[in-house]
């Protein structure tokens, strides 16, 4: 009989597996809390658990420890892109962003993307699988494993590889994980999940306990341009279908939308799209992040100059809009918005840093 793997369990099924043991329902708690907020990756690490529960342990299960093959380090804003391998030899990228007295965490959900988003580069893959919540898991604790205690990672975006709203289920049992007591901790506050613009999932989202930010990547202001950009997304959930899911969102009270808006050179950064985009978000609560175009080998787009970006943002905030640039961190090794890709290609220049294990 092969070894059960814990962290492909809910909470729910540890504590089913707790019970078929005979353990006292406690353990369960013990369990989690050793492999989620210690990071343990072998039963003689949980020291509160009896040595004959120790013993049956090794017998009948199996705490994997995230697999980081790879971590790349930006020498100029020290961003860093870990490449994690998966159980069937699939990997993904996560991002490592450095801010003053920040450290975000950028989550990837599937391997590759469904969506043919044509700044981005993960969507040149098409998909392979999605994650399962250990996965997505798995990400923050081998991250976490890297940087110490003495930096910790204080918010985390699912905005890396693939659609987060394409894979709800998982997002939403990995948010469980990630902010139960006896997980990781966060708050739902520190949590940002993205979406293209899958408007039924969206909905969905807005009725989960666990009231994460939202953001929604817009990147255009007609639906001939979003056509043009993403054209898998808004062939299905146009501008205006996407906009009133916007509206009717249940948002908690001082809490806000953040539009992304990659603003593409000569095809969405005009005055005229600024104008639109304006019309189009008025009386949402919101914040609108601006990100200039981050470019990758064979894209079809430009990075707009830094003039246009500067007036774009100026009629926004003119407006009353909340409207910030999003600093480009990781260009050199393709680990900013739109760069990820799964693989490291043999002719990357960056020295891989050494990989810290897991405690």
């Amino acid at each position: 009989m092969s070894a059960l793997p814990l962290k492909t369990l809910s909470a729910a099924q540890v504590a089913e597996f707790v019970e078929d043991q005979g353990w006292p329902s406690y353990r369960a708690r013990q369990l989690l809390a050793w492999i989620y907020q210690r990071g343990a990756t072998r039963f003689d690490q949980m020291s509160d658990l009896g040595k004959p529960e120790r013993t049956r342990l090794e017998e009948l299960a199996v705490v994997t420890a995230p697999d980081i093959v790879d971590v790349r380090r930006d020498p100029e804003d020290g961003t860093e892109k870990l490449l994690l391998r998966l159980e069937d030899g699939e990997t993904v990228e996560s991002v490592l962003i450095p801010d003053d007295d920040r450290l975000t965490l950028c989550l990837s959900t599937q391997v590759g993307c469904t969506l043919d988003c044509g700044f981005c580069l993960t969507g040149t893959m098409g998909l392979a699988r999605n994650l399962k919540a250990h996965e997505i898991v798995d990400q923050v604790l081998g991250a976490r494993a890297h940087v110490g205690p003495e930096r910790p990672i204080t918010n985390l975006v699912f905005m890396g590889m693939g659609e987060p709203l394409a894979n709800l289920p998982a997002v939403c049992e990995a948010i469980e994980r990630l902010t139960a007591d006896w997980g990781l901790g966060y708050s739902p506050r520190r949590i940002t999940v993205s979406t293209a613009g899958l408007v039924p999932q969206m909905a969905m989202l807005g009725t989960f306990r666990h009231r994460v930010n939202l953001a929604v990547s817009l990147n255009a202001t007609t639906n001939e341009t979003r056509n043009r950009v993403m054209g898998t997304i808004n062939r299905k959930y146009p501008l205006e279908t996407l906009l009133a899911a916007c509206r009717t969102y249940p948002l908690p009270p001082r809490r806000r939308i953040f539009f992304e808006y990659v603003l593409l050179a000569g095809v969405n950064d005009s005055p005229g799209d600024a104008r639109r985009l304006i019309k189009l978000l008025h009386g949402i609560r919101c914040k609108i992040n601006l990100i200039p175009f981050n470019p990758w080998p064979g894209a079809p787009f430009e990075r707009p100059p830094e003039t246009a970006v500067a007036a774009f943002q100026a009629l926004l905030i003119e407006a009353h809009f909340t409207a910030f640039v999003r600093k480009s961190k990781g260009q050199q090794i393709l680990a900013a918005c739109g760069q990820l890709r799964s693989s490291h290609e043999p002719s990357d220049p960056l020295v891989p840093l050494p990989i810290s294990q897991p405690c």
